[in-house]
């Protein structure tokens, strides 16, 4: 019997291929990169035929070095990057190259999308946050504006899930999860019509949509050929690689809550109402069906940590025998007291989605003394991010009702156990990585195929099958300090809201 799934976790600059078991296992994994193009200031492009090289490529390296038979195949399924934009037309051939989630070439129409709803404060009160140029309406007014042709040939755009989709079985379709990075009715789980109509761009354009666990097709003759599979192999809907890492956080339950740490993190919490969002925390489709995701996300995470890594550790770093870097910082980090001697770090180095959106404000250090070492620097980085992590899950339990005494924790940073235990101690939680936390987006892929062909009944089901090995419980003795900075960094915010508006207003809008 068949048992195992090809999951591909599909990202900006790479795809992985992950061979994953029924149970949530890995068993080998291989990965192929792929360039981003900057055409213009603000653009970000790639070429789709690029993702499909790197999807068959990685097939085919991880069948080789694994050893399994095509046989013992169930499904393919993809974890990708969401708001890519692929216009194709009636031949299934892509138009132009894909716009992906980084590019921010439409400020103009996101602008004018938030003034035909009364401007962005109104705008930010309706839907949980105000959009930029990155969005997805935006940048489909965009290419209707710009590139009018493409637009009057396109059949229907795609995104990179749709069009790997595609590339595998020949149907044009776009998942639930995944439409919803655009514009989907929660509750009727069918595109919102009337917004699109009301801003003026084509229904018919919008392509059919799907559940994350649909078997959607099986494995056309020419893709099968060039993956080394079985031709007529199941594909599954997938999902957008944040709704896939929620499944492989395991906390899928009604109000499970869980904590992505990768260059940026999130807090997510699954829940079956559909809530508007706020503060910030937007709401999506989960990859359940019966659910949605709520998200808040900041902008950097383990992207603060890589930037002390490379400007502040440069000889250690360069030093050949340093294995791991982020190893040494934890060392260093568990030498200093909680607190940081009342060193505060801000880590909105980009900008920030939530608890506040802000594109203005930015990074730094406050309240320095010249006692502060690089050590202290080091360890208010780690907490600084705790810090605005705190606050989305205060947002999210006060505004949302939803209570999160645990938080499960994937990607990178959760291999940092330090890192761990000061979350847990600044957050007050209980903090749970799970195991692979880097392969989670690829897990949660899998598993949402395997609840769909019917291994597992529901996705609750999954909290046992995903398991953590570990858990941190917040330490009494630090909690008085934490709980004394905690509400000072918020009030950073506050008090410097509108210089940074002042420095950063200009220079960003002409970026």
């Amino acid at each position: 019997m068949a048992k195992y799934i090809i999951a591909h976790d599909v990202g900006t600059s790479n795809n992985k291929a992950v061979l994953v078991d029924v149970e949530g296992g890995v068993h080998g994994r291989s990965v192929s990169p792929y360039q981003i193009k900057y055409p213009k200031p603000g653009w970000a492009e790639q070429d789709p035929e690029d993702w499909w090289k790197a999807m068959t490529l990685t097939t085919k390296q991880l069948m080789a070095e694994t050893g399994v038979s095509p046989a013992d195949i169930l499904c393919v399924v993809n974890a990708s990057q969401l708001i890519g934009i692929v216009p194709m037309d009636d031949a299934g051939v892509a138009l132009r190259p894909g716009i992906i989630w980084l590019d921010s070439r439409a400020p103009e129409e996101a602008r004018w999308v938030m003034n035909k709803f009364l401007g962005p404060t109104v705008f930010a009160a309706i839907a949980g946050a105000s959009i930029t140029g990155k969005d997805g309406i935006p940048k489909l007014l965009w290419l209707k504006k710009n590139e009018p042709d493409i637009y009057k040939r396109m059949k229907y755009f795609l995104d990179v899930s749709g069009y790997l989709n595609y590339r595998c079985t020949g149907k044009m379709l776009m998942t639930w999860s995944n439409a919803s990075a655009f514009g989907l009715d929660l509750k009727k789980k069918t595109w919102l019509e009337s917004i699109f109509k009301y801003v003026g761009f084509d229904i018919k354009k919008l392509p059919p949509l799907v559940r994350s666990t649909d078997k959607i097709g099986g494995l056309t003759k020419e893709a099968a050929a060039q993956m080394g599979l079985l031709e007529g192999t199941p594909v599954m809907g997938g999902a957008g690689d944040i709704q896939a890492a929620a499944v492989g956080s395991g906390a899928m339950g009604e109000g499970d809550g869980h904590i992505s740490m990768g260059t940026s993190a999130w807090v997510g919490v699954v829940t079956r109402k559909t809530p508007t969002g706020k503060s910030g925390v937007v709401s999506t489709q989960s990859a359940d069906p019966g659910k949605a995701l709520l998200l808040g996300q900041m902008e950097l995470a383990g992207g603060c940590l890589k930037w002390l890594g490379e400007e502040m550790c440069r000889l250690e770093k360069a030093d050949p025998a340093m294995a791991n870097i982020f190893g040494f910082m934890d060392s260093k980090v568990e030498q200093v007291p909680a607190g940081s001697d009342y060193l505060i770090f801000m880590p909105w180095m980009y900008g920030e989605r939530a608890p506040v959106a802000d594109a203005f404000i930015r990074g730094g250090f406050v309240n320095m003394v010249p006692e502060h070492t690089r050590e202290h620097m080091i360890k208010a980085v780690y907490e600084g991010v705790a810090y605005n992590l705190r606050w989305i899950i205060e947002v999210i339990e006060k505004q949302f009702k939803f209570p999160l005494p645990t938080l499960r924790v994937i990607g990178g940073g959760a291999l940092g156990h330090p890192w761990m235990q000061i979350l847990a101690d600044v957050t007050g939680k209980r903090i749970e990585p799970v195991r692979n936390p880097q392969e989670a987006g690829a897990v949660g892929a899998a598993m949402t195929a395997a609840v769909g062909l019917g291994i597992y009944k529901d996705f609750e089901s999954l909290k046992n099958v995903v398991s953590s090995d570990i858990g941190f419980e917040p330490r009494a003795a630090n909690r008085e300090i934490y709980d004394f900075l905690y509400p000072l960094y918020k009030e950073l915010y506050t008090d410097l809201k509108g210089f940074y508006t002042r420095i950063n207003k200009e220079r960003c809008e002409q970026v």
